[in-house]
């Protein structure tokens, strides 16, 4: 399993994906966030499912972008999901046979010479997509449900990056702590609107550690400062103490 992660704001895009890697009782790091900066544009792929059909697709995609340029990000992601469909017809069948389901999904965001806006799109196993915009501005895949919370109650397309950025970093922790297959080092994207270029940063458990443990002291502090007197019509319904001596 995984926990990628992409935020779209009006400043920029924020792009975070876990690295464990596990099979069977086998546990490893790999990297899931992959970049692309060429002919005047920039973009980030990151994919959730089985490594090996994410890896083909991968290098099938990287292979056309030597003989194929995209204007607008669209059409890349139009290209990446033909290199799924190819790899379905190739591997889909034998995969299925030994038991494995085809499930690559993939979140890919950036911003084309072409393209007058940054964008961040979910493309399918069909190799269909849908853009994030405004009133949706985050897409996570993989083991994605503990950490939506925290994105839903405070991010929204007026976000700063910064904010996002904190977000993204809580949301993944929330995740982390719920799951053993999701877990450091982490890897960042950023990319701000109209510069072409994203930048890449990794983190380890050791780099935020004291961010993980202030977050679980402010959890803590917070659920105690929540009011309590709208309990006390349940708790004024239970018997009272019996300590008479029989």
């Amino acid at each position: 399993m995984t926990y990628c992660l992409g935020i779209k704001v009006k400043e920029g895009l924020v792009a975070l994906a876990d690295t464990r890697i596990t099979s069977g009782l086998e546990t490893t790091n790999k990297k899931k966030l992959t970049i692309v900066q060429k002919d005047g544009g920039s973009m980030f792929i990151m994919t959730s499912g089985l490594r090996s059909v994410r890896d083909k697709a991968v290098v099938y995609f990287n292979e056309l972008t030597h003989t194929q340029t995209f204007d607008k990000l669209f059409q890349a992601v139009n290209a990446f999901g033909e290199q799924i469909r190819r790899v379905a017809l190739e591997d889909k069948e034998t995969l299925e046979k030994a038991g494995f389901k085809f499930d690559l999904n993939t979140i890919i965001g950036g911003q084309l010479k072409g393209d007058e806006d940054h964008k961040l799109f979910l493309l399918y196993p069909e190799g269909n997509w849908v853009e994030l915009g405004e009133g949706a501005p985050f897409v996570a895949i993989g083991n994605s449900g503990q950490g939506k919370a925290i994105l839903n109650r405070t991010i929204d397309e007026n976000s700063s990056m910064h904010l996002a950025l904190k977000a993204a970093f809580l949301s993944f922790d929330s995740t982390r702590v719920s799951s053993n297959n999701v877990d450091f080092p982490i890897d960042i994207a950023l990319y701000k609107k109209g510069t072409f270029e994203l930048v890449e940063q990794r983190y380890t458990q050791r780099d935020l550690a004291d961010i993980s443990m202030q977050w679980d002291d402010e959890l803590k502090a917070a659920l105690n400062n929540i009011s309590g007197d709208w309990m006390e019509k349940a708790f004024a319904k239970l018997p009272a103490d019996n300590n008479n001596e029989i």
